[in-house]
């Protein structure tokens, strides 16, 4: 870390700068200003395909060439350029269009073409598609990527742990044996079903000028079908076309995405809640790095750190999904600014997830399964088989078993002992007596080693 990190405000660009900095090019004012120029420079190309509009000519191979120049050569110095001309102009778009116009004035005869730079367009029409395309690319290149790195280790150690026996607990309190691989499997299942969701989430975009009704392209050029012009080019940077706006996109697709990443978020927090529960209770044990401290006080400590650090960044990530999720969707008439302001933010959103996500998997890395503790702990609760006592007994028509039970052993030790000595009394056929005699807590499992081990079937 550089000295001068010691002094950002945000620890996305402090403390957890290397987990962030993959996030940059697409979410920092320089990445903004990247993806609007395009969308600026897609648009006059566009135009300049359109034979109806006689004004501008279809663009020789020299002014394509030059634009994907500008285009793909787009640096800080000229992102540095764009916020000097932001000073003087006080629009943060403008500066853009500004921009575009020096870079094409450099050249000669495209005084017709800087004429249709920003042609029939409101701000957002560039602002919204640049948006999207940001997002576009964050679910392409990072989200799902982490997403199935999570899904892909969580299917590893439920197969690794398929017959890892633990004790369950219901209301905290001791419960029908499980197996770790199967608890794991749990999470999984529930986490591929948001990743298929967010997959299939139509990212949208429009452009249909100052009050979503072509206006001013229709006053230009009446007789085009602007509609299909305007579906064509939102399509053209493989997003869907959203039809009927005001001067903004509604943002009804943001929320839907965005509450698909609060959902997966929130059952990592539960995963995350889980295994520092289970590291609590030793059945996971910590792999020890010796270089590392636990506690400035207490040298013998070893503290779920990765699954804490998760959980805390989930919770900011999700409080402000909450609020842009609300926010968003909302807006005064045919445009109020409010949502301006907000939708700078949505980099910070999936940055303390992508940071929550990085201490999950080093979590899960860290940490081996603790037979020898769990062993002692099914031992110690043989109450557990008075479940399936009491199904045999209603099976084989016992009266009042359930009531049986409950009177005779609930608050009461229980060991196998005192178990085989019931069984050995009950007036049941000896095949029943049988399996009951064979069943421990460490055999009564039901089907989860099976659940367990068939969770990698369950595509994403």
């Amino acid at each position: 870390m550089k000295y001068i990190n010691l002094k950002n405000i945000s620890p996305l660009d402090g403390r957890y700068k290397n987990f962030t900095k993959i996030l940059r090019n697409i979410f920092s004012e320089y990445g903004f200003i990247k993806y609007r120029l395009i969308v600026e420079i897609s648009w006059l190309k566009y135009l300049s395909k359109i034979p109806e509009i006689k004004e501008l000519k279809l663009f020789n191979k020299k002014i394509n060439e030059y634009l994907n120049t500008i285009q793909n050569q787009f640096s800080l110095k000229d992102a540095y350029e764009i916020k000097k001309i932001e000073k003087h102009t006080n629009h943060d778009l403008k500066s853009i269009i500004d921009f575009l116009t020096k870079k094409l004035s450099l050249i000669k005869n495209t005084d017709n073409i800087i004429e249709f730079i920003h042609f029939g367009c409101t701000s957002e029409d560039i602002n919204n598609i640049a948006y999207a395309l940001m997002l576009k690319d964050s679910r392409e290149k990072y989200i799902l990527k982490y997403w199935k790195k999570i899904i892909f280790y969580m299917d590893f150690m439920s197969v690794k742990y398929r017959k890892s026996v633990i004790l369950s607990r219901t209301h905290g309190q001791s419960a029908t044996p499980s197996t770790m691989g199967k608890e794991i499997s749990n999470f999984s299942y529930r986490l591929k079903r948001q990743f298929n969701q967010l997959k299939k989430i139509k990212i949208l975009g429009k452009f249909n000028g100052a009050v979503g009704n072509y206006n001013a392209l229709l006053i230009a050029y009446p007789h085009l079908n602007w509609e299909k012009i305007s579906k064509k080019f939102v399509n053209s940077f493989d997003i869907s076309w959203n039809p009927y706006t005001t001067q903004i996109e509604p943002h009804d697709y943001l929320s839907e995405f965005f509450s698909c990443i609060f959902r997966f978020n929130t059952i990592l927090i539960d995963f995350n809640r889980d295994m520092w529960g289970y590291i609590s209770l030793n059945y996971f044990k910590q792999k020890i790095k010796f270089h590392e401290t636990g506690s400035s006080t207490m040298p013998h400590k070893i503290n779920p750190i990765y699954f804490e650090n998760s959980e805390g960044n989930l919770g900011i990530s999700n409080a402000l999904i909450q609020h842009i999720s609300f926010k968003l969707p909302i807006s005064r008439w045919q445009r109020d600014l409010s949502d301006s302001t907000v939708l700078r933010n949505l980099g910070s959103i999936i940055a303390y997830s992508i940071i929550s996500y990085r201490f999950i998997l080093l979590g899960m890395k860290r940490i081996k399964i603790n037979k020898k503790y769990i062993k002692k702990d099914l031992k110690k609760n043989y109450s557990i088989l008075l479940e399936p006592l009491q199904i045999v007994m209603r099976k084989m028509g016992i009266k009042n078993s359930y009531k049986k039970i409950k009177d005779l052993f609930r608050g009461r030790e229980v060991n196998a002992k005192i178990i085989k000595k019931f069984i050995d009394n009950l007036n049941i056929p000896n095949s029943e007596k049988q399996k009951l005699y064979n069943l421990t807590p460490f055999n009564y499992i039901g089907n989860s080693a099976i659940l367990a081990k068939k969770i990698s079937l369950y595509k994403y």
